[in-house]
């Protein structure tokens, strides 16, 4: 099966050492990459349960996963720990979350050629077993979760809308906060 949580087999060795941790600490892993360039970076992309992350959350999670990855040391180089929440256009990286943003906007990639074509975008339709279901031009489609390389939210106006009434709603932005966003999200700044 197709992992989006972590492609490389390196990600994967590092995921099975710090997923059973970060689960006991009440936290989910959603992406993991090793990404080398001018430097190497070790990205950690997780959240609660709940889809949420705060700022402390992280940098629990980055002093934890900091800790144990000196004791277990499976990468090589040296490396910066880059721990963040997912973000609002996030990446969707397992069935689940096909499901829990259903209705909204997304780009899904495939590793084959699926009816002359990798690149999908479309209005999320939910699952269907181990379907992903897409609203594309040419109607609604389901695509196997083990077919897909890549997928994320696109940004839109809605779902930044949606994101933030439900951040306010939960009392994690104030009313103040919420307003300004919507202002600009809705163009009335004049």
């Amino acid at each position: 099966m197709n992992d989006l949580v972590a492609k490389a087999a390196i990600d994967r060795r590092i995921a099975e050492i710090i997923q059973p941790m970060m689960e006991s600490m009440g936290y989910e892993l959603v992406r993991i990459r090793l990404m080398s360039g001018k430097a190497t970076t070790l990205q950690i992309m997780a959240q609660k349960p709940d889809g949420t992350i705060e700022v402390d959350d992280c940098a629990e999670i980055s002093t934890a996963v900091s800790a144990l990855l000196d004791v277990e040391d499976p990468i090589l180089d040296a490396y910066e720990l880059e721990v963040s929440s997912p973000g609002i256009d996030r990446p969707l990286t397992r069935v689940k979350d096909f499901a829990q943003w259903e209705g909204y906007e997304a780009k899904i990639e495939t590793d084959e050629l699926i009816d002359g074509r990798r690149r999908f975008k479309g209005q999320l339709a939910g699952t269907e077993g181990d379907e992903i279901l897409i609203e594309i031009e040419e109607g609604t489609i389901g695509l196997k979760f083990e077919w897909l390389s890549d997928a994320k939210l696109v940004l839109t106006d809605d779902l930044i809308r949606d994101v933030l009434r439900g951040r306010k709603d939960a009392g994690q932005v104030d009313e103040a906060q919420f307003d300004e966003v919507q202002t600009i999200v809705d163009g009335d700044d004049d």
